[in-house]
């Protein structure tokens, strides 16, 4: 079973999701704008991304700007800041088992297939 982090208005996420598709996969959506992820599923999902939070986190988008841009947080603190704005989550995020990747190139989602 696979899972997308999903945001259909999301070009990135809609091609990642179509390769999912194509390659006959079955797929959960998770469109994480309405079912907003709680903070032990995003400290989960950067951990099997072997990132840091604030390299999960969207810099592009206006609420980064306007509260988090040239701060300095804990990784608690930037785990709360998508908690409270899952917006800022980078997406599509794509699971299977234990291991997971960021559909950015879309293609990348084949690395865990």
């Amino acid at each position: 079973m696979i899972q997308i982090y999903h945001n259909p208005r999301c070009g990135k996420s809609r091609d990642t999701l179509k390769i999912l598709h194509e390659r006959g996969e079955d797929v959960t959506i998770v469109e994480y704008l309405k079912e907003s992820p709680d903070a032990a599923r995003i400290k989960e999902l950067i951990r099997m991304l072997a990132i840091s939070a604030h390299e999960l986190v969207r810099k592009n988008e206006t609420v980064y700007k306007e509260l988090y841009k040239g701060k300095t947080l804990t990784e608690d603190e930037w785990v709360q800041a998508m908690v409270e704005h899952p917006i800022l989550i980078e997406r599509p995020i794509v699971v299977k088992g234990k291991r997971a990747t960021l559909g950015r190139p879309p293609e990348r989602v084949i690395t865990i297939l």
